[in-house]
């Protein structure tokens, strides 16, 4: 009888690292905190369900985002299809500490993914996340080509 020989984990394959895990900002702005303010605080009961309804795993291989509080729907992109970042700090954010990222990748059913509230130093996820994405892709052997014809540049 032939036993299965294990096999050794191979060394080129990284393990994912978590860059971040955890739920949105429950007062992520001046804006909702004025709000709250200003409705004797039973507006913090609709921010609270409202940032456990979202759930975000950015790790260094893929970005998963959870959405609702009954029932759920689970959003993922792998890092390698990801083309751009947006980091927005409105000022309000700023003030409290939260920011915004918005990936753009080449996924047919999330082209776009809002990151809404994260209560982190965005730029520096955003720096991390940059350069996991990179690894990602020389690791895939994944290469985007972008090329202008010539009646664009007119």
């Amino acid at each position: 009888m032939q036993g299965l020989s294990p096999q050794a984990p191979r060394a080129e394959e990284p393990s994912e690292q978590v860059l971040f895990d955890g739920y949105p900002a429950m007062v992520p702005s001046v804006g909702a905190l004025l709000i709250a303010i200003v409705t004797l605080g039973l507006a913090l009961i609709v921010f609270y369900f409202r940032a456990r309804g979202r759930h975000y795993r950015i790790t260094t291989q893929r970005v998963v985002v959870e959405r609702g509080v009954l029932s759920k729907k689970l959003d993922q992109i792998d890092l390698y299809r990801i083309n751009d970042y947006v980091v927005e700090r409105p000022f309000g954010q700023r003030l409290l500490g939260t920011g915004n990222l918005i990936i753009e990748a080449l996924d047919k059913t999330t082209p776009e993914l809002r990151i809404d509230g994260l209560a982190t130093d965005v730029v520096a996820l955003y720096e991390a996340l940059r350069k996991a994405t990179e690894s990602e892709k020389r690791h895939r052997g994944v290469r985007l080509v972008d090329f202008e014809s010539a009646a664009a540049r007119l």
